[in-house]
């Protein structure tokens, strides 16, 4: 039995991605947006900012600290308008939704430990604050390389998985489909031969869509610009396509499922 991946004849490699309107990418999205406008000001801030969506409600909580001022509530429709939700129609728009904000200040406590790493809590106290004595916020796990199989230095489903996204995204902005919704997911399999990827195995790919599309027209649009995406050596007769396989995607982002910062984060890993 081979030892590890790079040794095996042929084994499958799976990744997904998430369009901008899902309700979990959305979270992320919004928490982002705030983290960047208060480094803009203040990149000595300190900001752990958690957001979480339903219907009609997005919720934005969390620790900082900082010098300046932003409008938190501003930014969060802003982001959410940019990320497509701009129709009452979709149940959820950036007009009407209810924005509630609960920020505090970081612990002391917290503080104390990012200030003064373990390392450097024992030198003079006018090291407080400088780059080397940082410590981390909060324990963790990171796994993750770069490789060559793309441009972008990402493993080959996750890069595909992403661009199709991107591309669903951009056939949303730009009319290209009238159907189209901000919610979406895909998720890409390439067979490997000793490391290498040879073919793509399944590509599976859901959006949100209108009412009265049918379900053909989702699948030949979608099946379309994925072609576009997926090199044609990568795709053979023997690809599996899923598009929308659990048929009707009407309900879609907070009103379908609560959003949560930081549950996509195997979208954002592989």
């Amino acid at each position: 039995m081979p030892d590890s991946f790079m040794d095996s004849p042929s084994y499958l490699f799976t990744s997904e991605s998430v369009t901008e309107g899902h309700p979990d990418k959305l979270c992320d999205q919004i928490s982002d947006a705030v983290l960047d406008a208060i480094i803009a000001d203040d990149p000595t801030a300190r900001v752990a900012c958690e957001t979480c969506t339903t219907t009609g409600l997005v919720l934005v909580m969390g620790e900082i600290t900082t010098n300046t001022y932003v409008d938190i509530a501003t930014i969060v429709r802003d982001t959410i308008r940019d990320a497509g939700y701009q129709d009452s129609s979709y149940s959820f728009d950036y007009q009407s939704c209810g924005v509630t904000i609960s920020v505090h200040e970081q612990s002391s406590d917290i503080s104390e430990g990012v200030s003064h790493s373990l390392e450097t809590r024992d030198k003079a106290p006018d090291t407080y604050g400088d780059a080397d004595s940082l410590g981390a916020g909060d324990q963790g796990m990171m796994v993750g390389y770069a490789c060559n199989e793309t441009p972008e230095l990402m493993p080959l489903p996750i890069a595909l998985s992403h661009r199709l996204c991107q591309r669903m995204a951009r056939a949303r902005r730009e009319g290209e489909f009238d159907w189209i919704r901000p919610d979406g997911k895909s998720q890409v399999t390439v067979e490997y031969e000793r490391g290498k990827p040879r073919r793509v195995h399944t590509v599976l790919m859901s959006s949100q869509h209108s009412e009265s599309v049918r379900q053909d027209v989702i699948a030949r649009d979608l099946e379309s610009i994925a072609r576009e995406v997926i090199p044609s050596e990568l795709l053979d007769d023997d690809t599996l396509w899923w598009i929308n396989p659990s048929g009707r995607f009407v309900i879609g982002g907070p009103v379908g499922d609560s959003g949560l910062t930081g549950r996509k984060i195997i979208v954002d890993t592989y």
